[in-house]
């Protein structure tokens, strides 16, 4: 039996109507998509509400949002019964809906360009025997909701039971279509996600996407679950991560959709999941069991300073709530209770988790709040909501049908106090919440929509930091709304810098109005291009006023502080909470740009002599902050080192260091110059090496130490750059960024690739020679650690590259930057895997896909089975086809040609391109007709080497012989070849006496034409010709074209002419028999081998007077009896053949 739970829109209404209609309430909110700037028109005048609730709060004021509620909604609220449950969701699109019974009333909260007058519509609910909540409907468009037509908006209803009703159109209210679902249970909430469609979800966490097909009818199938992906490739070894297996009794708590990254969380009582979504396809990337991780943290945060603890948290209870996203992370509210505390507490608790995108990081924040209510029931419980403004995340507000509770989510160093706003008056309550123009609106009973709006009094900048920025813009003329200059009167960019400065300041006063009203009147939203290219400066200049203040505050540095300083004064006497406290200011000033609408229209600056996008530069500050924290730490660990380093730094940059001052202070004022370190890390290292024996102790230190050191902050710089993208990231529509090297892998003199090179020599030459096994395997890992740098850093520039717009525009550049790239990558692995590092070679070359390395150590190490793994783990990559041509460039063709069978199928695809090999492969798998067809062809394309295309038209007549073919097809095959192999045969015959002369071998000979052989067999080199040399050069006519008519006769001509010039004519005279004078002669010899062939002699000799002429027998007819002879041989013959 379903017992249902009392929500924020339900109070604690027990009761059932006289229909019996049950109370049911989700756990989950409106989602909340990525921030966008919302013109201050759609903000309205804030007006305070005249209530104890402003009176009571010290931080915060109660304010109303928007204009006045549409008179269908005040009516509703007029008009409703007392046991009416009344629900609102307030979604960050400006648009707002009610559930009163079963009416659904829609409104557009702010003025937009498409909305001119207010829009509100009413729709009817399907009946239902349950309470409807504002969960259970969402809006949707195709465009987006801020500026979607009320045409192109549509709307999606669920009761509890799963009977659906949707709205193609809020324009046509009667126009709808209604469907049941079958959710298998209660259904918990419906959310819209992408592409017009939704998600629909029961209370048991079954999810079903609905969108509507070409007959606008909708229709519904399940979300796939269980699916898993690969993660990225840790530091030692890729990871695998599943997909967790729903538990049975596995209760849902929230949905959310991020627009912006099309993703969709959910959160169970057991675990948090993710799916990324396009418009027609889903994949859940992502199951993190919740209650494993989180329950013992929370625990351990509420009750861990007892005594007895170990024995308390056995008894702890949590359970989750809600779930919100802010750049802050994924904030989940949670609430513990211990059964044996008396009395017994409600602790709630918020949970802030970043999303790795294959994982949840391990490392998250548990922020106990001071809210802690007697605990009466786990339902009671789920009455409690959260409201999470994403920028910046870091204010939470927990809110009840009783009260809005403000607090810190425990990301950020500096926040209001916690405090409790009450709703308690005689007929109010918190009807439902959500965020709008990033301000925690709810709906009030009694005053409509509020905002809760931290007081000016209050700022969120660093504690005494308020001042100190307030001296330093004395001079500067105050700004208001009313007073700011006209456009035709130009600020020049000093005066700009401090204006902008005054508006930050204003920002950080929660004088969001007036931040806002400076901006535009400094950087109006119309202006030209050298307008956005000072914007970009000015904020560049000031954000590096913050990270290289100076700490004015401190009284050490009192002389030190330029006259002219406008900066920003920051307050801890220790440099450490210096940097902490500029990292704070940091973080708010990315805030202030993102709410003024500034950010969006950064574009670039010019560092390190080239183009930067002016985010990543705004990013790269923040790095160098957190490298600067790492590198305090170790001075405080390694001061002596660092301290000489440090004075070699500020000596290269003829910094002085006052008396009152360390050169720890001076070097840690200016953090945007904080990488110089490196260069002189290094050189203490060297000078270290030198100066101290090879076995001492401080000789191998002193390495490692300045390893740690580089590795660590480098590696801090990295993280921050990844966890905090989403606050860098340019937005979707923006122009291309131009090429982007990070700091941590600039070259040149000092740069940090010049650095990590420099130090992977300096390892491997003069320290890895020397260490024993521990210290070479230390060694190892940190210098692994330091190419993973190197590398990523590479690969960030050849993406920069590859991304840019139009595709392919940069392709010459990309191509020699992965030549070099790829060059660099071997230099480095090399060594490694020359020595033999096997473990660490794979771990890079895995990583960054440097497949040559990867086949040479499973070369080195005769690993088989590792290179088959590697063929399916990279087959995308055609990791199969460089094994295959890395084989056959070092002659490894046996190698080659032995891959096991589940490798045939792509070695048959790599042979086509080398048809030399490809027949052995498949005589390999015994496919003979694809062999023969192989060795044929390649037989036919011979022409150069006379033995290779003798031995492939052998090898070509048995793999046919072999072959499966057809008997008349193989038959003709097999004459075909048989008379190739007799045209061969002629130049296999040629005398041994005659190749000599030619200096001919006849194994590696070249294939002679027809022509040219019948010119061997006949040329006077051929010493010992008889009669069978010139019927083989006869015979040869044969294979001459037919084209070449004329050349066959006189070629015969030739034949028959040398033939007779092979005989001694001299000794005859006219008294012989001429047929007994010539019947020794080749040329009857011949005539006689023909007659017994059966060659017609009248068609096939050329004419006497014919062959008399020819040049060959210029000096036989001079002689009367040789024309005599050969006339009388000549008739002779032709009539012994008729």
């Amino acid at each position: 039996m379903f017992s249902p739970r009392s929500g924020p829109s339900s109070g604690r209404r027990q009761q059932s109507r006289a229909t019996g209609r049950k109370s049911v309430s989700g756990a989950a909110s409106s989602l909340l998509f990525s921030p966008r700037r919302t013109p201050l028109s759609a903000r309205s005048t804030p007006t305070r509400v005249q209530s104890h609730a402003a009176a009571d709060s010290i931080n915060y004021d109660v304010q109303t949002f928007g204009s006045s509620l549409p008179v269908k909604v005040m009516e509703a609220l007029t008009m409703a019964d007392a046991d009416d449950q009344i629900s609102v969701k307030v979604n960050e699109s400006g648009w707002a809906w009610m559930v009163c019974g079963e009416r659904l009333i829609i409104w557009k909260i702010s003025q937009t360009a498409v909305a001119k007058l207010s829009v509100c519509k009413e729709l009817q609910l399907p009946g239902s025997e349950y309470s409807y909540t504002a969960d259970l409907v969402a809006v949707a468009s195709a465009s987006p909701l801020e500026t979607a037509s009320v045409q192109s908006i549509s709307v999606l209803a669920a009761a509890t039971e799963g009977t659906a009703r949707f709205w193609p159109s809020l324009a046509q209210e009667g126009n709808y279509t209604e469907t049941d679902v079958d959710l298998g249970d209660l259904c918990h909430c419906v959310v819209a996600v992408r592409g017009g469609s939704f998600v629909l979800s029961s209370v048991k966490n079954r999810l079903l996407r609905a969108s509507t097909d070409a007959s606008g009818k909708l229709q519904y199938r399940a979300l796939q679950q269980g699916q898993g992906m690969l993660s990225g490739i840790g530091r030692r070894v890729s990871s695998l991560f599943g997909i967790l297996s729903p538990p049975a009794n596995d209760t849902l708590h929230s949905v959310q959709w991020e627009g912006r990254a099309s993703c969709l969380y959910t959160l169970t009582s057991s675990s948090l999941s993710k799916w990324e979504m396009d418009d027609s396809w889903e994949h859940q990337t992502l199951s993190w069991d919740a209650r494993r991780a989180l329950t013992e943290s929370i625990s351990d945060a509420i009750w861990g300073s007892e005594s007895n603890y170990e024995e308390m948290k056995e008894g702890a209870n949590v359970t989750y709530l809600d779930m919100k996203l802010s750049q802050a992370g994924l904030v989940v509210l949670a609430a513990a209770w211990h059964p044996s505390d008396t009395p017994c507490l409600a602790y709630f608790c918020l949970v802030t988790l970043q999303d790795n995108g294959a994982t949840i990081a391990d490392q998250f924040t548990v922020e106990v709040t001071k809210y802690n209510p007697p605990f009466q029931s786990e339902d009671a419980l789920q009455a409690t909501r959260l409201v999470l403004p994403p920028a910046p995340g870091s204010i939470a507000y927990l809110y009840n049908e009783e009260l809005v509770f403000a607090c810190s989510t425990g990301t950020s160093g500096a926040g209001l106090p916690d405090e409790k706003i009450s709703f308690s008056s005689p007929g109010d309550g918190v009807r439902g919440g959500g965020c709008c123009a990033n301000l925690p609106v709810f709906f009030s009973q009694n005053s409509g929509l509020v905002a809760v709006v931290a007081r000016e009094s209050f700022s969120i900048l660093p504690e005494t930091m308020e001042d100190s920025l307030c001296s330093s813009l004395a001079a500067a003329p105050e700004v208001s709304a009313m007073e700011t200059p006209t456009r035709s009167e130009p600020f020049a960019q000093e005066d700009k810098t401090k204006l902008l400065k005054t508006a930050f300041l204003q920002f950080c006063r929660n004088d969001l109005v007036g931040a806002q009203t400076v901006t535009d009147e400094l950087f109006p939203a119309d202006g030209d291009g050298e307008e956005g290219a000072e914007l970009d400066s000015v904020v560049i200049q000031i954000n590096l006023d913050l990270v290289d203040d100076y700490p004015a505050s401190d009284p050490r540095w009192a002389e030190s502080v330029p006259d002219e300083s406008v900066g920003f004064p920051l307050t801890s006497l220790i440099i450490l909470h210096q940097l902490e406290d500029k990292m704070k200011a940091h973080g708010c000033f990315m805030d202030f740009l993102l709410q003024v609408g500034l950010l969006d229209r950064l574009g670039q600056v010019t560092v390190r002599s080239a183009p930067m996008a002016t985010r990543r530069l705004l990013c790269e500050h923040a790095e160098k902050l957190q490298a600067a924290m790492v590198l305090k730490n170790h001075h405080t660990k390694h001061a002596e080192l660092v301290n000489r380093a440090i004075g070699t730094a500020l000596q290269r940059n003829n910094a002085a260091v006052p008396p009152s001052l360390t050169a720890a202070d001076v070097f840690f004022r200016e953090v945007s110059q904080i990488s110089s370190v490196f260069d002189c890390l290094l050189e203490e290292e060297e000078r270290s090496l030198k100066e101290n024996p090879v076995d001492s102790v401080q000789w191998a230190e002193v390495v490692l130490t300045v390893n740690n050191i580089i590795k660590d902050m480098l590696q801090a710089a990295g993280q921050y750059r990844e966890t905090k993208s989403s606050t860098y990231r340019a937005p979707e529509k923006a122009a291309a960024e131009p090429e982007y090297i990070p700091w941590t892998a600039s070259g040149g003199v000092g740069g940090v690739r010049t650095v990590i090179s420099r130090q992977h020599e300096i390892i491997l030459r003069s320290v890895y020679p020397h260490a024993d096994s521990a210290l070479r395997s230390a060694l190892c890992e940190q210098l692994v650690a330091l190419l993973d740098i190197y590398l990523s850093g590479c690969v960030a520039q050849l993406t920069s590259v590859q991304q840019q717009r139009p595709p392919g525009a940069q392709q010459e550049r990309y191509n020699s930057l992965e030549m070099e790239y790829a060059q660099r990558r071997s230099e480095l692995l090399q060594p490694l895997l020359e020595l033999g590092q096997y473990q660490w070679v794979a771990a890079l070359a895995e990583k960054y896909c440097d497949f040559d390395i990867l086949v040479q150590m499973c070369e080195q190490t005769d690993n088989q089975s590792r290179l088959q793994h590697y063929m399916a783990k990279f087959a995308d990559q055609n990791f199969a086809d460089f094994l295959f041509r890395w084989y056959m460039e070092k002659g490894k063709r046996g190698k080659l040609l032995s891959q096991p069978a589940a490798q045939h199928q792509q070695l048959s695809s790599f042979l086509q391109a080398h048809q030399h090999l490809s027949w052995l492969h498949h005589i390999h798998v015994h496919d003979y007709h694809k062999a023969h067809r192989t060795l044929y062809s390649q037989a036919n394309m011979e022409a150069r080497y006379f033995v290779k295309k003798k031995t492939l038209l052998a090898l070509s007549k048995l793999t046919a012989l072999a072959s499966d073919l057809p008997e008349d097809k193989l038959n003709k095959q097999v004459d075909d070849i048989v008379e190739q192999e007799r045209f061969l045969l002629h130049q296999e015959t040629l005398p041994r006496q005659l190749l000599e002369e030619k200096q001919q071998n006849p194994d590696t000979m070249p294939l002679l034409s027809a022509h040219n052989l019948i010119q061997l067999y006949i040329c006077d080199d051929n010493r010992g010709a008889n009669e069978y040399d010139y019927k083989k050069a006869l015979d040869l006519l044969e294979y001459m074209d037919e084209e070449d008519a004329a050349d066959i006769d006189s070629l015969k001509c030739e034949i028959i002419g040398k033939a007779l010039r092979r005989d001694d004519w001299s000794s005859a005279d006219g008294n012989d028999d001429p047929l007994e004078a010539a019947k020794d002669s080749i040329f009857v010899k011949i005539l006689l081998k023909l007659i017994q062939e059966g060659v017609p002699l009248q068609t096939y000799l050329p004419d006497v007077k014919e062959l008399l002429e020819s040049d060959d027998l210029s000096t036989l007819k001079t002689k009367p009896y040789f024309e005599f002879v050969l006339r009388a041989n000549y008739e002779h013959y032709l009539q012994v053949q008729m």
